[in-house]
């Protein structure tokens, strides 16, 4: 735990699970506060139970980045309990894998309306507490796929990561003047509950294709977003973070 963390305060938007629950996990251990959010109470739940057998601290609301109303609900319970708020870490995503072909207007509005209108409302809801804290920072959890790469069967979320990183961008010039940063991370695979249904084979498969011979883990993304937020990303806005154990450097597959 560092003395620097301590004061500090953070919102991981979609942090019950998965990626989102490791960053929280990064900064909680590092001794920031940490609250997260998440669409279910159970999943919730179950998350707090396991940072508090870590013995990490964290609070939770129940929230769902797609409503305007809601992501003001959860700005407002932040600095309600923390008395402020420093780093929005929005993460919250969905990936449902489908066709080009059968992908209707329902299907682009859900992934949409989660990972780009979500992270437009979530950095509108805390944007005043952020220009309050004189040290704001965003954190976008956006992906390679997308921007860098491509996958069969997720061309709706690859356009929805890819607009991520324009918002970025953009956003970064009006944010500047208020002393807040906004900077993205893009996850290659990592190594989440998502992946356990694959098996064991398919796993190592997928190890095989990465130059470093390993999925990521949570922690790894984490601590990206812990750079961001640092001092040391004082001057760092608008830029991306690509974590993806060499995965898209080959010029070829380094498995045929």
């Amino acid at each position: 735990m560092s003395e620097q963390w301590q004061s500090v305060k953070v919102l991981v938007t979609g942090g019950s699970q998965g990626i989102g629950l490791g960053i929280a996990k990064v900064f909680a251990r590092a001794g920031a506060s940490v609250m997260i959010t998440g669409r279910k109470s159970e999943s919730l739940k179950r998350a707090q139970t396991e940072m508090r057998e870590l013995g990490l601290d964290v609070r939770t609301i129940v929230a769902d980045v797609s409503d305007p109303a809601s992501c003001q609900a959860m700005a407002d319970a932040v600095e309600e309990q923390f008395g402020g708020l420093d780093v929005l870490c929005s993460n919250a995503g969905i990936y449902p894998e489908q066709q080009l072909g059968n992908i209707t207007r329902e299907d682009l509005d859900n992934v949409f309306g989660t990972n780009i209108n979500g992270l437009i409302f979530s950095v509108q809801a805390c944007l005043e507490a952020l220009t309050r804290s004189g040290r704001g920072r965003v954190v976008v959890t956006s992906s390679i796929t997308g921007p860098t790469v491509g996958f069969p069967g997720l061309s709706n979320y690859a356009a929805s990561k890819a607009a991520q990183l324009g918002f970025v961008r953009s956003s970064a010039l009006e944010l500047a003047p208020r002393q807040i940063t906004i900077n993205a991370i893009l996850p290659g695979t990592i190594r989440t509950e998502g992946l356990d249904s694959l098996g064991a084979e398919n796993i190592e498969r997928m190890q095989k294709c990465i130059p470093l011979q390993r999925l990521g883990a949570t922690s790894d993304i984490g601590h990206a977003a812990l750079y961001f937020a640092s001092e040391g990303a004082a001057f760092v806005t608008g830029q991306t973070l690509t974590v993806d154990g060499g995965q898209t450097l080959p010029e070829v597959p380094l498995l045929q």
